[in-house]
């Protein structure tokens, strides 16, 4: 037992050395970390050197991370944005998941695939990877965008169809159209007994839980994975995906005051995951199946890269989008998922499908995968170079967006954000706000947050040391970001996180000690606060300025 578990320790450095050789390769040749990883599962896997060989460890590990990836993700989702888009996103995914199904299922027909195998690929051509999106979203910081919560909306709504297409095929396979109904009838069932719950849970225990918890940033993040995997176990355990369970968890906290901060905390954690996950979908291509089926490959992969984004772009602009919105927002559908491929297995299990097929799924996922990456990567300069070949999707007038922008709420921006809201912070703030100023204040204390947040200041919570906190300021109206904190690490972090956002104001850094103002300077802060010193020299200004009253004037306690 021993040695067993030393090798597998030994696979999984073995796994992870790989990964940063291959992933720092990419890096230097500017190439996605996505395709590297997945080069890594195949490189190392069974289909290449057989390296590494436990498969469940790495399985619980992606897992994680993709219920950490959907839960980040839904944190920053609230009701009203799920209102506002849910129109548009339901008619794009199943507008999109139907001309991608009957398509796809005729243009295999002419290819000579039979009718039942032609309907698994076509179905199979129609789901897009939620978890490779979201995360090239995150890193290009658009999940926020417009297009980006369009994308999130029907990449959800594609996720459920999933699951009702795969109770319908097995049904199919198994038994009569009785079990068919049966099945998906017990689904919406769950579903709307799974939103009841987590809706009373939102009103009368999230809430408190958080709030009590947000006084310990170890607990805090403790707390939120084990509710993001829970709620991905209990989905899947539904049902549905842990795709949309996790989601769901991260929308039941939206609506915190701590969600930034929280989420900010998570990112770190939840990349490092989902290397897993991509080392898994690359070791779990069946290579061998790939090699009579390059030319259909080819002909399906074209059709999803392109097909699928144009009907998109389509039915956004009959619905009122501008041109460049149904255009980011169409190729994020630009691939297929993982859970194409398992629809692949499960057919192949069921005995409706050959190996051959199997491996056709398993070649068109691999390219429109890598091949999407680098659209989506670059999706901004493709825009430029496409735009004037796109004007027909756009309508005179794009009423949705233009609706939206002017019912918006503008963005407030900030003269001033203090971090720390203690004694010296408080008064910083109020000081400020008193002569004029706009100032955000930060704290990680909920009770403080809370306190200013009732008597009418603009206050958030959030972390200073949190390398991630700073993306979601408002940063780019702010002239000052002060800390009030004395921490030397904590202000040099701030000071970094500031840096890699692309914060152009000044920096002022508080410090008790005059060693510590020195490292500060040497850093770039601009403004060093000594508060002790500083209060120290104006008390003494007072005792010894002209304007002091004479020792007899004044009882001697009061000096």
């Amino acid at each position: 037992m021993r040695l067993g578990s030393e090798n597998v320790f030994y696979e999984f450095a073995l796994l992870l050395a790989a990964a940063g050789v291959l992933g720092f390769v990419a890096h230097w040749l500017k190439q996605p970390l996505i395709v590297a990883f997945i080069a890594v599962g195949i490189l190392v896997g069974p289909a290449g050197l057989k390296w590494v060989s436990i498969g469940s460890e790495i399985d619980l590990l992606a897992k994680t991370g993709i219920a950490l990836l959907l839960f980040t993700v839904g944190l920053k989702l609230d009701l009203n944005v799920i209102r506002t888009m849910g129109p548009v996103s339901l008619a794009t995914g199943l507008g999109q998941v139907t001309f991608t199904s009957v398509i796809g299922y005729l243009l295999c027909l002419v290819m000579g695939f039979s009718h039942l195998a032609s309907l698994y690929v076509a179905v199979a051509l129609t789901f897009s990877s939620t978890i490779i999106i979201v995360k090239l979203l995150s890193d290009k910081r658009e999940i926020d965008s417009l297009h980006g919560r369009i994308a999130i909306g029907f990449l959800i709504v594609q996720d459920l169809v999933v699951v009702l297409v795969m109770i319908a095929l097995t049904a199919f396979g198994a038994s009569t159209g009785v079990h068919w109904v049966q099945g998906i009838s017990l689904v919406v069932v769950k579903g709307i007994g799974l939103l009841v719950a987590v809706g009373l849970l939102m009103r009368y225990v999230l809430p408190r839980l958080y709030h009590h918890a947000a006084r310990s940033a170890e607990l805090l993040t403790t707390l939120a994975i084990g509710w993001a995997v829970a709620m991905a176990a209990i989905g899947d355990w539904l049902g549905f995906s842990k795709e949309v369970g996790a989601f769901l968890a991260g929308v039941s906290l939206a609506g915190l005051p701590h969600r930034e901060a929280l989420g900010s905390r998570l990112v770190g954690l939840r990349d490092f995951l989902l290397l897993f996950f991509f080392v898994d979908l690359g070791a779990h291509l069946k290579l061998s199946l790939l090699g009579s089926q390059l030319m259909p490959s080819l002909a399906l992969s074209l059709f999803v890269l392109v097909g699928n984004p144009l009907i998109v772009i389509i039915i956004m602009g009959r619905m009122g989008y501008r041109k460049r919105t149904g255009f980011l927002a169409g190729l994020t559908v630009a691939q297929i998922s993982e859970f194409s491929l398992m629809l692949g297995a499960l057919g192949k299990e069921l005995g409706h499908i050959s190996g051959e097929v199997l491996g056709l799924i398993t070649l068109v996922g691999l390219i429109t995968i890598t091949l999407s990456t680098y659209l989506i990567l670059y999706s901004h300069p493709l825009y430029d170079w496409l735009a004037p070949f796109l004007s027909w999707s756009e309508k005179k007038n794009p009423f949705r967006e233009v609706e939206l922008e002017t019912t918006a709420e503008p963005s407030r921006g900030f003269d001033t954000i203090v971090f720390g809201l203690g004694r010296f912070g408080n008064h910083l703030s109020r000081e400020l706000t008193e002569r004029g100023q706009r100032v955000l204040g930060v704290d990680f204390d909920p009770d403080v947050v809370h306190r200013l947040r009732e008597s009418g200041h603009s206050v958030v919570y959030g972390d200073a040391e949190d390398p991630e906190f700073a993306s979601t300021l408002p940063l780019s109206h702010a002239r000052w970001v002060v800390s009030s904190v004395p921490q030397v690490s904590v202000n040099l972090a701030l000071l970094h996180a500031l840096s890699r956002y692309g914060y152009t104001g000044s920096v002022a850094a508080t410090a008790h000690h005059e060693r510590d103002a020195a490292t500060l300077r040497n850093a770039g802060v601009h403004l060093i606060l000594l508060p002790f010193a500083d209060a120290a020299k104006e008390a003494i200004d007072q005792l010894s300025g002209p304007e002091r009253a004479e020792p007899h004037d004044q009882p001697q306690d009061r000096i």
